[in-house]
């Protein structure tokens, strides 16, 4: 067998050993269905937050990039996992966008993500709990 399909196959086994271990991951840590309404209903106003988040030059370069490569998988029409898979296929972008969340506030702060909510304080609180993110110590300042 000649060396590049040995190459071949090596990375397509490695790509899918990755999706498997996505795959088990997304099954640990998907939500309820009463998370996942939730979730759906801030759905604008949390793409709204991210692209103001990514567009904002005082956040490190690292959390701009990684938002840009989120909004970015978002855009694209295939998923890590397939949204014809019962509640997971639709959770994987929810699962994903709050490990960015979360990443986000831990290298830019709570107050970032808040000046940059574009919807009510409910929301704020209902994206707060839906990421396990602390609520803000000034829910009503922006």
């Amino acid at each position: 067998m000649a060396w590049w399909w040995r190459t071949l196959i090596g990375v397509a086994a490695a790509l899918l050993i990755v999706w498997l271990a996505l795959l088990i991951a997304l099954l640990v840590a998907k939500p309820g269905r009463a998370q996942l309404r939730e979730a759906l209903r801030l759905l604008p106003d949390l793409l709204r937050l991210l692209s103001r988040l990514a567009a904002d030059r005082s956040l490190p370069r690292g959390v701009r990039v990684r938002l840009g490569l989120l909004l970015a998988y978002l855009a694209v029409p295939f998923d890590l996992i397939p949204d014809f898979i019962p509640v997971l296929g639709h959770a994987d972008d929810a699962i994903i966008v709050v490990a960015v969340l979360r990443s986000t506030v831990r290298r830019a702060g709570l107050d970032a993500v808040r000046r940059h909510w574009p919807g009510t304080d409910e929301g704020f609180a209902a994206l707060s709990r839906l990421t396990g993110l602390p609520p803000a110590a000034d829910a009503a300042g922006r």
